[in-house]
């Protein structure tokens, strides 16, 4: 097994959207950090993916496009933009992944139920092994995060810092 992770739309745009998805953000935040660390340690790529709209004006170059200072991103992380929901559509996710001999995906992000779980059965799609690391997805409905990880293959912090 070889993995990548996965980090999806934790962009500062969508920590204003309500308090509620403020609030998810920071805490998936934690456990995104710890999962960066862990693939640091092991030399494993780490994948940021920006979602695009310029009828919302996000888009690169304006400040609701980045990522927030508090996710330790590193310049050689990977940078993927996309402007579908599915990480891997139109977007040469798939191929950067192969090219890395990358064959599991471990799946973080915002939001839980439509990019985060898009992006999670497109993986599925081109072959990958997709795994959502519990605690680390957000949304402004936390019914709806507890749903996508019900439905999903899971993985903890404690069990992914094992299985690495």
């Amino acid at each position: 097994m070889k993995p990548a992770l996965l980090v999806i739309d934790i962009q500062n745009e969508f920590f204003n959207l309500n308090q509620a998805c403020s609030d998810s953000l920071k805490s998936a935040i934690e456990y995104i950090n710890a999962a960066i660390d862990l693939f640091r340690e092991k030399n494993l790529p780490v994948v940021v993916i920006q979602h695009k709209s310029e009828e919302r004006g996000l888009v690169p170059g304006k400040s609701g496009f980045d990522v927030p200072e508090s996710v330790k991103l590193v310049p050689k992380d990977i940078r993927i933009v996309k402007t579908y929901s599915n990480s891997f559509t139109k977007t040469g996710l798939a191929e950067k992944l192969r090219e890395l001999r990358v064959d599991t995906v471990i799946v973080t992000g915002f939001c839980a139920e439509y990019c985060v779980l898009s992006t999670y059965r497109g993986a599925q799609d081109f072959d990958f092994t997709p795994i959502i690391l519990r605690g680390s997805l957000a949304s402004d409905n936390a019914e709806h995060i507890r749903f996508v990880e019900e439905i999903s293959e899971i993985i903890s912090c404690g069990a992914l810092k094992i299985l690495l």
